[in-house]
């Protein structure tokens, strides 16, 4: 177990502190991902029920009072669909900016052994090959699977806010 955290942690130093920040908000990014699956699967169809339970108990459907009512139980069930889906697809925006600001850290390591010690030194040119390499590719893997599962999201929210309409829209 010890020497499973020793190579986490030199993996991390390897990376630098922005292959800490990648990984920190990769995990952000994640937990609101399997929250909005889990809200899709488990709590919604509940709350759905209940809101279209809701209109069915009510005696009118066609007037304007009922019509506004029914748009505002539409525009319930949309807000909670749509929550966190903003958040996600801004983490998969900021994930590979971080990752190039990682690569640019590394460069400048680089560059600072070049400085100091010339083309002499292979050890310290790849601790910031490292430093320019990891939080890059860190930083673009979870933003291209995380680009995936927003769409996927965005693609459910969409067709459960139609079938929703529909089941409203019957008597």
């Amino acid at each position: 177990m010890l020497d499973q955290i020793d190579i986490l942690r030199d993996f991390f130093a390897k990376g630098g502190p922005v292959l800490t920040s990648v990984f920190v908000l990769s995990i952000f990014l994640w937990i609101l991902i399997l929250e909005r699956y889990y809200f899709l699967y488990k709590i919604y169809p509940k709350r759905l029920e209940t809101i279209v339970n809701q209109w069915h108990r009510r005696r009118e459907h066609s007037s304007w009072y009922a019509l506004k009512i029914r748009d505002g139980f539409l525009s319930e069930l949309s807000i909670s669909l749509k929550h966190n889906l903003i958040p996600i697809q801004a983490l998969t925006g900021i994930l590979p900016l971080l990752g190039l600001l990682g690569t640019v850290t590394g460069m400048i390591a680089i560059f600072e052994v070049l400085n100091v010690f010339g083309n002499g030194n292979a050890r310290g040119m790849a601790d910031g090959i490292s430093k320019a390499l990891l939080p890059t590719t860190a930083g673009l893997v979870t933003s291209i699977i995380g680009i995936y599962f927003s769409a996927d999201l965005n693609k459910r929210t969409k067709s459960k806010e139609l079938f929703a309409k529909e089941l409203l829209a019957h008597n």
